[in-house]
């Protein structure tokens, strides 16, 4: 645990209004953002953003009690004199600074993880996979940004015997900037798709950002990835000349020259991977899924953990992804919470592996930008190979249009603008015994469909 003192090693010594002298010996109280959190002792991180300035509750927050806090430098909010505080360049960087503090403080073993598509069900699987170690604390929901990911170090204490700790990112330079706050030792890259190449602008300028995660990785630290992406390869070997440990399936593509160091024999009619000597069951459906738990496996192994004790685990994802539903006798693939063209690819392909009709609703993929109908277009062609029975478009404008040109060689195909209108085809359409697949970016809020499918 750290003390007020600690922080005089980031920002100097601290200030107080009415000169009353400072306990610094004082444990660092519970580091809070969000003023209605605020409890006495607290230690108050105001963030300041577009639409908010946390400033504004300082004199609320110190009539509370709390401990003390960081303040902008530019903010022009009046300090209240019994405050004790210290004035930082940027609030939210002092949020990291502290976090990155308590990571060091502690020794439990630190993964990080990012990656196109996959990152929130490989963190869960990795989680899983390192509980024979003891506590694990890991990101949850969508705290995997600039402010969820110091929360997560934050929440670390000395019952935890492992971190796990999810990066996203919306452009380049945030990566890099969690690496630091996070210091891992072993770095897991899921893979490198086209999700938000639309800010990014091409796959390599993607591979940069993720490669970005060993931007503080320890020096014997270890890097994770599938084997066979001749650019995840190259762009990882510009930053990176420490270990790295490739994982793949049988059956995989191999374009990168690159061996796979593990290498599991999938079966999915039983669930089983088989990898050297040792078999293990996939907690989670899918082939996809079987490869983001052979990069599990390979955390877990290298962190010392039993094959015994990793080959039937329980994994619990958050909702809308991987989520199996029965509603009266339609079988429900529930996908619902984001869509990246590489996630839409995999999630078909289960479908497509299920017994009877199988049908799907894709929705809009969104920041895909020129490539977004080129995308679009490929996810319609992908599912018309697989020889669905019926394809609902939640879709308008260009997206729309590329899937409805597409649709020709799909049985039943409608396009509709909303979640609530794919209801009406899937109600003429379904049977007993079917299986539908919902998939869709964030932003279109499909799983509004949920409650409007038909009980069969």
């Amino acid at each position: 645990m750290l003390d007020l003192a600690d922080l005089v090693s980031l920002w100097g010594p601290p200030q107080r209004g009415d000169g009353a002298a400072p306990n610094l010996q004082q444990r660092l109280g519970p580091v809070c953002t969000d003023s209605r959190l605020l409890t006495a002792n607290a230690f108050f991180v105001p963030l300041h953003g577009e639409r908010f300035d946390g400033h504004r509750f300082l004199a609320t927050a110190t009539e509370q009690g709390i401990q003390a806090a960081v303040v902008a430098r530019d903010s022009d909010i009046p300090i209240p004199p019994s405050l004790l505080h210290w004035t930082v360049d940027d609030t939210l960087e002092a949020y990291q600074q502290i976090a990155c503090l308590v990571r060091r403080n502690f020794n439990s073993a630190v993964v990080a993880v990012t990656g196109s598509a996959g990152k929130t069900t490989t963190r869960e699987l990795i989680r899983a996979a390192l509980t024979p170690l003891g506590a694990v604390q890991a990101s949850i929901g969508n705290n995997n940004n600039d402010v969820g990911v110091p929360l997560t170090l934050l929440g670390v204490d000395e019952q935890h015997s492992a971190v796990v700790v999810e990066m996203g990112m919306r452009g380049p330079g945030e990566i890099e900037r969690l690496s630091r706050c996070v210091e891992p030792e072993i770095a897991v890259i899921t893979n490198i798709g086209t999700a938000h190449i639309g800010r990014l602008g091409s796959r390599e300028a993607i591979a940069a950002a993720k490669c970005e995660i060993t931007a503080a990785l320890s020096a014997d630290g270890l890097v994770v990835i599938p084997a066979g992406d001749p650019l995840l390869d190259a762009t990882l070997a510009r930053c990176w000349s420490g270990r790295v440990r490739r994982v793949a399936l049988v059956g995989d593509t191999n374009n990168s020259g690159q061996p796979a160091d593990d290498l599991g024999d999938y079966n999915p009619a039983t669930g089983q991977i088989q990898l050297g000597n040792d078999s293990y069951h996939c907690p989670l459906e899918g082939r996809h899924n079987a490869r983001n738990f052979m990069l599990a496996l390979a955390v877990a192994n290298t962190l010392g953990v039993a094959p015994s004790d990793l080959q039937q685990l329980d994994v619990e994802v958050p909702g809308g992804r991987n989520r199996r539903q029965q509603i009266g006798a339609l079988t429900v693939l529930d996908e619902t919470y984001n869509a990246s063209p590489e996630a839409v690819f995999a999630a078909l392909d289960l479908l497509a592996a299920q017994p009877g009709r199988r049908f799907a609703v894709l929705g809009t993929m969104l920041e895909l930008g020129p490539d977004s109908e080129r995308l679009h277009k490929a996810v319609i062609d992908h599912a018309a190979t697989l020889k669905l029975d019926g394809l609902v478009a939640v879709a308008t404008g260009l997206e729309a249009k590329a899937m409805s040109n597409a649709s020709a060689a799909l049985p039943l195909f409608r396009q509709v603008e909303t979640p609530e209108q794919a209801a009406e085809p899937l109600i003429e359409w379904l049977r007993p015994g079917d299986t539908v697949l919902l998939k869709a970016s964030r932003g279109i809020a499909l799983e509004r469909l949920l409650p409007l499918l038909p009980q069969l």
